[in-house]
């Protein structure tokens, strides 16, 4: 009697506790699964897979898949598909690595590493990214031909026109600029993480701030205060944290001194220096926002949630679904185009086989995420989640020494899982 009678009341209170934080249900979900396949590899490989080193490393190979799908969310969303996605960054990186080496030196008489080279060749990325996604998007909006086929056809062509666009052949050393967007090349440092981490906190204390007040001031159902507090502390842990992991991982001696005496100096004795935060991901983390807030607090991205949950409906209703289409498909290819910035800078050249497989990786990473393939339903924060998982297991498992055709079968096997899972879920709550 006595155990009923204590174990009784602490069921209701766990229930109480999470049903006041209104957490996702499915994120929690995902968010524990990454916490065990991270602890799982981390087991297996001996503590290396959760070393600052390799934490730094998994971060930056995130991004450039992790961007993609944030824009393959809203393709998705309204019933489309982007098979493309991986020869368009190719034809992307393949436009800009040209600028660098030729436009810029030969025609317009610019240095390899001149101040403008680099706004130059993203200038001609980006234009190259949005002109052919526009391009798809009018295919598919007002000629009525399936994005499946548009797509299929463009994971051929753009392939082959990056071939002839560099001859075949790579293209490097890329601009030292440029390279900065690329992960180890270009990094903040110790004492400049440090206050992006500090701003990031007070944004997301704002945000929680500011939302709870719209809720209030539309008479809608709001946390309690502890509860907004609870939110607050574990968003300020987990970005501290991570701030605080790679601020561990130093640089290397030998490539401390090579910076040194590349500025004519020579380095004091005993002087460390960490890494810090990548500039990728910082660019990761801006495109979040903007797609973020795209999604949630513009009209563009409501008519994009209405006409993937009905089209005839969003079209009944005044929206012009064929224009919705290519908008819809000029942001996907302009952030393939800052993929593109991303992948190559980090391998500081282009090359031919640069972004391959990257369509069925980016569009795993957005299912997996939660975005369902039946439309209408899709989150930003999942995509990118759903790339972190992706991009965890294939390191992990090649930590392991897992050969690669086996690799790719778990990952199909898992991306199968996961739609399952998700049909599953959506049945029991009723989405």
């Amino acid at each position: 009697m006595s155990d009923t009678a204590v174990s009784g009341p602490k069921a209701p209170a766990a229930r109480s506790f999470f049903s006041a934080l209104q957490l996702d249900t499915r994120l929690l979900g995902m968010i524990g699964a990454f916490i065990v396949l991270c602890l799982v590899f981390n087991f297996v490989t001996d503590g290396r897979f959760l070393t600052p080193r390799n934490i730094f490393n998994l971060s930056i190979q995130t991004v450039s898949v992790a961007i993609m799908a944030t824009g393959m969310v809203f393709v998705i969303v309204t019933r489309n598909i982007d098979l493309s996605v991986g020869s368009l960054l190719a034809t992307c990186s393949a436009m800009m690595a040209m600028t660098q080496t030729i436009v810029t030196p030969e025609w317009l008489g610019l240095g390899l590493n001149h101040p403008a080279t680099a706004p130059i060749a993203m200038a001609v990325g980006l234009a190259t990214g949005l002109v052919i996604g526009i391009f798809n998007g009018w295919m598919i909006g007002y000629l009525g031909i399936p994005a499946f086929i548009v797509t299929l056809g463009g994971l051929l062509v753009w392939r082959n026109v990056a071939w002839y666009v560099t001859n075949g052949q790579t293209i490097g050393p890329l601009d030292e600029n440029f390279q900065l967007f690329g992960g180890i090349n270009g990094t903040l440092g110790a004492t400049a993480s440090w206050v992006v981490g500090g701003l990031a906190v007070l944004a997301a204390f704002y945000v929680l701030w500011q939302s709870r007040r719209a809720k209030i001031k539309h008479e809608f159902p709001v946390k309690p205060v502890w509860a907004e507090f609870v939110i607050g502390a574990i968003i300020t842990v987990a970005i501290l944290g991570f701030v605080a992991i790679l601020n561990s991982y130093e640089i290397p001696g030998p490539r401390l001194e090579r910076m040194f005496e590349a500025n004519d100096e020579t380095m004091p004795a005993g002087y460390t220096a960490a890494y810090g935060l990548p500039v990728s991901v910082l660019l990761l983390i801006a495109v979040a926002v903007v797609m973020t807030l795209i999604a949630q607090r513009t009209r563009l991205g409501r008519y994009i949630f209405a006409t993937g949950g009905n089209p005839d409906a969003a079209e009944l209703s005044g929206i012009n679904t064929r224009f919705l289409t290519v908008k819809v498909f000029a942001i996907m290819g302009v952030l393939c185009a800052i993929s593109a910035i991303v992948a190559s800078s980090r391998q500081t050249f282009h090359s031919n086989d640069i972004g391959t497989l990257d369509e069925l990786r980016v569009i795993a990473a957005a299912v997996i995420g939660g975005t369902a393939l039946s439309g209408g339903i899709g989150t930003i924060y999942g995509a990118i989640l759903g790339a972190l998982i992706m991009q965890s297991l294939q390191s992990g498992m090649a930590m392991v020494g897992v050969d690669a055709p086996l690799q790719n079968i778990v990952v199909g096997i898992v991306l199968v899982v996961a739609v399952l899972v998700d049909i599953i879920y959506r049945k029991r709550t009723g989405d």
